[in-house]
């Protein structure tokens, strides 16, 4: 139920991302969708630089450029639909165990 959720609220938010993109495109004539790394810095910059600094110091700096940039990268609303849209299928809609009723005799 909660990844459900969860991944609801991803995909709605990669939805609000494209139509702030195609308004946008609508004002300027020109598709330039956010990127990723963009949206993160202009919602809270303090925290990507503590993220760049952690994975960079304790992980490997490797694992931060090429990889993590790259993903930074791209289109912000594709990231978020596939995120959520994943997320959504791996928590799967849990099926109920059919429940026997039992009938006491009259």
């Amino acid at each position: 139920m909660i990844g459900r959720l969860i991944g609801w609220v991803v995909f709605l938010a990669g939805l609000a991302v494209l139509a702030r993109d195609v308004l946008v495109w609508i004002d300027t004539k020109q598709w330039t969708p956010i990127a990723l790394g963009q949206l993160w810095f202009d919602f809270d910059r303090s925290s990507l630089n503590l993220v760049q600094a952690v994975v960079q110091r304790y992980i490997h700096p490797f694992l931060w450029d090429p990889i993590i940039v790259t993903v930074l990268l791209w289109w912000a609303f594709a990231v978020l639909m596939f995120l959520g849209l994943l997320i959504l299928a791996l928590s799967g809609r849990r099926t109920r165990a059919p429940t026997s009723i039992s009938r006491r005799p009259f």
